[in-house]
């Protein structure tokens, strides 16, 4: 795991001033790479390279980057891990491609896999997160590459008379020749989702590189000229034509499921530094922790960060499990303070608003961890992949009863439900969860009840999940001009060509969207912030087909979602250990934001400064500001969203 940054001029250029620009662009990545930097330029052609390099494999300087092949043809700086690179070697060998290995890192394999096999094969065979670059001395072109789900970030886009691209674009910016507007209609998106949807950033003319694609630029590109990545994957076609190759056999799915998440976890415990796993205590972390452990010759190392508020605390549960599975288990308790002198840090760990607020309990444990080991493997994807969110398990069916409903019956019952303050609905849950089956022990009852309100009036699938997924259901009455654009993802949805399932339709655009753009990324950020590379076994590809092959039934049932999963882990940790609420990896955003919180969050919204800025509607800030402060709503993600961006943007839009 590392960090990348660098530049192409078409047609050369200083090799000094390439390289002082490439080398500034680099450092600001510094916290990515800690263990060494490394730089390559070529001023003929007009591109420079830069790496920084936290050393996983090959831990010699024959894994130094970046790298060029033996013949130097080809140049590549590398952001990532190849988890089948062994496997790749030995094709390779048996082919008589292989050269004469220089070490045993994954960057040389993929170096010459490619210039074997071709750039769009070799994607092909890789099983992996990563993002790189790739300059073609023989072609004259350079090609950025981004892995199936986007695991690894990557930016690009113009400044001046360079093309410039990194993992992060704080990198981009310290171009001599950055000079961006703001992405109005990015900013819209943003507070819909709590995030930017690829390829969009907030940054007018600078875009994410959207998942399984690759662009190439030439030596006679254009000027600001952005040619259409290439995709050499396709999860939405992988899902499709999955629908005719179901595993109908329980005991066989159950059987699959564990060998294939087995095999994934030994490919991804390969490592030359000290590994470890996050365990929430959850269903999805707490199956990769099992299967780890029940692979490994000593204890698994563990981390999980707690709450004192007992709504957002699962670091009791997660020490259950790991005193179960006899891991060496730390854990952290976290006061509010710790975790409030972190938002300060946010705006400049994350370059572009982004407000999924698990990002502050995520770094937190991402740290713990870092003490501890290099590497960490989590539970994250299984989710999107098996149906874990709520949405999964009542979308469908709520579709279909609100059918049955007339548009204006709907339309009342969203307004009696949007009624509702959220005290009494969490009060009617607590004094009646002693007479409700354990499945109907929801936390935070009153925050459902809005989102129901939100949906009640949806009268297709699609509308309904962008309800459900909505943080802000108007943006574009919250942005001034605000106007959105349809995403990556939503490009993708539009393309299908076949009736999905409601639920296999739900999971795919959630993989798509939220899953890339908004879980991969807080990831990414909250790991690599302390020089921490983490793993996702739900995301090997065999997992992932595997996956789309399961029917709705076997993922949804009873009330409770990721069935299949639970099947398995019930063979490793007992039911009760495991089956509890889903609560998410939060924090108590609502009670912060009224009490200390309020002197920041009060002069962040102030109507002054909101007018000055020309971007909000400060009449609907102030108003949804009051109805929080005084606990007449919760209102606390959506005034989140808002206090990020005011947050973000004292930091980066000082001198727009």
């Amino acid at each position: 795991m590392c960090g990348i940054a660098g530049l192409f001029r078409p047609g050369g250029g200083d090799d000094s001033l390439l390289s002082g620009t490439v080398r500034k662009m680099t450092e600001m990545l510094a916290h990515r790479g800690p263990d060494a930097s490394g730089f390559w330029t070529n001023s003929t052609a007009g591109v420079a390279f830069g790496h920084r390099r936290l050393s996983v494999l090959d831990l010699s300087e024959t894994g130094a980057q970046p790298m060029r092949s033996e013949c130097g043809r080809l140049s590549i700086t590398f952001n990532g891990e190849i988890y089948n690179h062994l496997v790749i070697r030995a094709e390779l060998e048996a082919e008589g491609a292989a050269p004469t290995w220089r070490g045993h890192s994954d960057t040389e394999t993929l170096l010459y896999a490619i210039r074997c096999w071709g750039l769009a094969s070799a994607l092909q065979r890789f099983s992996g997160m990563f993002a790189f670059a790739l300059w073609d001395q023989r072609e004259q072109t350079l090609t950025l590459c981004r892995d199936r789900f986007g695991e690894k970030p990557l930016y690009y886009g113009w400044c001046g008379r360079d093309l410039v691209f990194g993992s992060e674009l704080k990198a981009l910016a310290m171009h001599p020749d950055w000079a961006m507007s703001l992405n109005r209609s990015a900013l819209t998106s943003f507070m819909r989702y709590c995030y930017v949807p690829a390829p969009s950033t907030i940054w007018t003319g600078i875009n994410k590189l959207p998942p399984a694609s690759f662009v190439t630029f030439t030596v006679d590109a254009a000027h600001g000229a952005m040619p259409s990545p290439s995709s050499y994957w396709s999860l939405r076609e992988t899902v499709v034509a999955a629908q005719t190759k179901r595993i109908m056999d329980e005991r066989e799915a159950v059987g699959e499921l564990q060998r294939l998440l087995s095999i994934a976890i030994n490919r991804q415990s390969i490592s030359d530094v000290p590994l470890g796993a996050f365990l929430s205590g959850g269903i999805d972390s707490s199956i990769v922790v099992a299967l780890m452990q029940e692979q490994a010759t000593q204890p698994v190392r563990t981390f999980s960060i707690g709450f004192r508020e007992d709504a957002f605390d699962e670091a009791e549960d997660a020490g259950k499990v790991a005193a179960h599975l006899g891991t060496a288990h730390t854990e952290l308790y976290i006061d509010p303070k710790t975790a409030m002198d972190l938002i300060p840090l946010l705006p400049r760990m994350y370059d572009e608003p982004f407000a999924d607020s698990s990002q502050i309990p995520t770094h937190l444990v991402s740290a713990l961890a870092r003490q501890h080991v290099t590497v960490a493997l989590s539970g994250d994807a299984g989710d999107e992949l098996f149906g874990g969110y709520n949405r999964h398990v009542w979308g469908g069916r709520l579709e279909a009863r609100l059918k049955e409903i007339p548009a204006p019956l709907r339309r009342v019952l969203g307004a009696l439900l949007s009624a509702v303050s959220p005290e009494p609905a969490d009060t009617i849950v607590r004094l009646a969860q002693p007479f409700l089956p354990a499945r109907f022990n929801i936390r935070r009852a009153g925050d459902q009840v809005a989102k129901l309100a939100r949906v009640v009036g949806a009268d297709t699938l699609d509308r309904l999940y962008l309800a459900l997924c909505s943080i802000d259901d108007g943006p574009s009455q919250t942005i001034l001009q605000g106007e959105e654009r349809r995403s990556w993802s939503s490009e993708e949805m539009a393309g299908l060509t076949h009736p999905l399932d409601p639920l296999d339709h739900m999971t795919l655009a959630d993989s798509l969207s939220y899953l890339t753009d908004d879980i991969l990324q807080k990831v990414d950020r909250s790991a690599m912030a302390v020089g921490l590379e983490t793993r996702i076994p739900f995301l090997d590809q065999d997992v992932v087909k595997f996956a789309a092959r399961i029917p709705p039934q076997m993922k949804v049932r009873d009330g409770l979602g990721k069935w299949l999963v639970r099947q398995v882990l019930y063979r490793h940790v007992p039911q009760s250990l495991v089956d509890r609420p889903k609560s998410g990896f939060s924090i108590p955003l609502d009670e912060w934001l009224r009490g200390p919180l309020n002197v920041w969050t009060l002069d962040l919204l102030s109507p002054s400064r909101l007018q000055s800025q020309g971007l909000f509607n400060v009449k609907l800030v102030e108003k949804r500001l009051r109805e929080h402060m005084s606990g007449a709503r919760n209102h606390g993600h959506w005034l989140w969203n808002v206090l990020i961006f005011q947050a973000w943007h004292d930091v980066w839009c000082a001198d727009l």
